[in-house]
């Protein structure tokens, strides 16, 4: 346990930052698996995939993962929904 107060703080203030990320990447996550789950089952997942595409962003503005973790994880979203819509149209 820290003994000096700013030691103390310090400890405080990373608790309650690592809960926050956590709230953040908890989002991120359900948003992509909601899209992830409507590619499945064949539904339209414009608006679910808009939300992760938002919830990623902001992740990445907060700092909570890097600008080019969002930016590939995005990336792989779109691809996936677009091989969807390639099936699905053929």
């Amino acid at each position: 346990m820290p003994i000096k107060q700013a030691a103390k703080k310090a400890l405080r203030q990373a608790k309650k930052r690592a809960l926050q990320n956590q709230v953040v990447r908890e989002a991120y996550k359900q948003a992509v698996k909601a899209v992830r789950k409507g590619i499945d089952l064949n539904q339209n997942v414009a608006d679910s995939l808009r939300l992760a595409q938002k919830k990623l962003d902001k992740a990445a503005k907060r700092g909570v993962i890097k600008p080019n973790t969002a930016a590939r994880k995005l990336s792989r979203l779109m691809k996936r929904v677009q091989k969807s819509v390639k099936k699905n149209t053929n």
